[in-house]
């Protein structure tokens, strides 16, 4: 059985110690995971423990336990808070039914009734636990959820944003059917001109989307979905020369919506593929058939294949290939580069291109990296070792691996150098941020808030990275630099303890020298004469 964790929060030590021992806590299900004497501490503590329940006094230096507890509220909603106090005070009481703790109990404690709360809270957290790991209703979740990711899905595809190799999986995960074996993508824009009846476009569009779900989908097996203010169309078929039968019938369904919906319907058809990793190419020629209806008209069909070359649809999936490199390099995963390149050379040895188009290639891919070297301000002799172009290069080649591998070459070496500068920032901000507090200690307003701030950056992102690279929060690496100050200030000077506390940043001496002892495990005055004790004696 895991147990539930608990936090004790009092700043008299004897009273934590008594409520250790009035509960077996183990055999109530709960196991107690850390103290703190104050809701400074606690809160450092939450942050690094997690607990499941609180236990808190109210009145404590610092910090108190209501603030305390809303501000735990704020950071871990699910969080049980349970205050023990020796004030009855109406006041305090309905502060905290406005933090919502979960029980409100005197001091003395009494150990049953502790007991009772405590059985309490567990079924609660056992309640909650079962309601968020219960896979009947996670399932039932999950199909109410599962048109909108069916939907998101199919956006994806028409943004060509899935890796290939991921498809089955989503096909699998979404109980998707898209068998194919060739698929097209059509458009159906609703003219905003032609206002054949007073209906909200809007509605308009919605009524549109549900008829083609009517006529499309028992014949096409269709997906069809609002989009960028269009309604987008999967669709599958047979064999490629039934797309001129498609043609015809999403032709018909123009004039059916005419009819029916009394809007003006423009359907443009896309290039028909065989793979689904290409339908962002199919949707794409499908919106340029769109904007042909200046030239053709509305109320109809028009398929991109009968009036532009299909090499236009072949130059739309080159350039997207050029994009997905770039992207690949900026994001500094070498496998998913290393993919994507293969894709790119599989793709050309599949389909074939003339030589044209493949020059045309590799000098826009030059003309790209050299975009993004510059823009990063990569040194790119060094990124293009020797002294022909890639393209002169890539002509010279032996063969199609020799030359995808010199690609690979290339994106790697600049891979690499974003990932050198993205370190260099990284570790740059952090040394900043050191010599903020190194400049600053002595202010004792000075937080993450203000050092973010001074740098330009957030804070979840500024201590994700501080941690990782000094292997400490940033309050802890604070306090470190603060306490060896003090330390410096108490063997060199006669400064009082109060003084030493306010040069150090803190306004409070008494808080000083509880942080002082907690880091030392003396309080100031006390480890001043021992120290100089030890330096008279040697």
């Amino acid at each position: 059985m895991s147990l539930y964790s608990v936090l004790l929060v009092d700043d008299e030590e004897e009273v934590i110690r008594i409520i250790m021992k009035k509960i077996d806590w183990e055999q109530m299900g709960f196991r107690v995971v850390g103290y703190a004497h104050n809701g400074v501490e606690a809160l450092e503590l939450a942050e690094e423990l997690l607990p499941s329940v609180v236990m808190t006094d109210i009145k404590m230096p610092y910090m108190d336990g209501l603030v305390m507890s809303r501000k735990l509220k704020e950071l871990y909603p699910e969080v049980k808070i349970l205050i023990f106090t020796g004030f009855d005070e109406f006041e305090y009481a309905r502060e905290a039914i406005d933090i919502e703790v979960e029980q409100y109990v005197l001091k003395p404690v009494d150990a049953e009734e502790l007991k009772k709360v405590f059985a309490r809270i567990r079924r609660n957290l056992d309640r909650e636990r079962d309601e968020r790991s219960n896979i009947h209703k996670l399932q039932e979740y999950y199909m109410e959820s599962l048109p909108l990711l069916q939907e998101s899905f199919y956006t994806s595809l028409l943004e060509g944003r899935v890796p290939e190799q991921e498809i089955p999986r989503y096909l699998s995960s979404y109980q998707i059917h898209l068998d194919g074996p060739f698929y097209v993508v059509t458009v159906l824009h609703i003219s905003r001109m032609q206002n054949l009846s007073d209906m909200d476009s809007f509605l308009k569009m919605v009524s549109v989307k549900k008829l083609a779900e009517e006529q499309l989908d028992n014949h096409y097996g269709s997906k069809i979905l609002l989009y960028l203010g269009n309604i987008a169309v999967i669709s599958q078929l047979q064999a490629e020369d039934e797309i001129t039968r498609y043609t015809d019938s999403m032709d018909e369904f123009c004039r059916l919506a005419r009819r029916v919906c009394s809007v003006a319907v423009t359907a443009g058809v896309g290039h028909i593929c065989a793979q689904l990793r290409d339908l962002n190419y199919s949707y794409q020629g499908a919106g340029t058939a769109v904007s042909y209806r200046a030239i053709y008209g509305n109320t109809r069909a028009i398929n991109i294949g009968e009036i532009e070359p299909r090499e236009t649809g072949d130059s739309l999936w080159e350039q997207q290939a050029i994009r997905d490199i770039i992207k690949r390099i900026k994001t500094g995963d070498g496998e998913a580069l290393a993919g994507q390149i293969h894709q790119c050379a599989l793709r050309f040895s599949e389909t074939g291109t003339s030589l044209q188009n493949f020059r045309v290639f590799i000098l826009e891919l030059e003309a790209e990296l050299y975009r993004m070297g510059n823009d990063s301000q990569m040194d790119m002799d060094l990124i293009f070792t020797g002294e022909k172009s890639l393209a002169e290069q890539g002509f010279q080649a032996d063969s199609p691996e020799e030359f995808w591998s010199l690609v690979m070459e290339i994106c790697t070496r600049m891979q690499d150098s974003i990932a050198r500068e993205r370190q260099n920032t990284t570790k740059s901000f952090v040394t900043r941020a050191m010599e903020y507090v190194e400049a600053h200690y002595r202010d004792n307003n000075i937080s993450i808030e203000t050092v973010c701030k001074n740098l330009g950056v957030s804070a979840a992102y500024f201590s994700t990275v501080f941690k990782k690279e000094t292997g400490k929060t940033f309050i802890g690496y604070l306090t470190d630099y603060r306490m060896k100050q003090a330390v410096s200030l108490l063997l060199t000077t006669d400064d009082k303890t109060y003084i030493i506390a306010e040069k150090v940043g803190y306004m409070d001496p008494n808080y000083f020298s509880y942080v002082f002892k907690k880091q030392y495990g003396i309080a100031p005055s006390r480890y001043r004469v021992e120290k100089l004790k030890e330096r008279g004696q040697n």
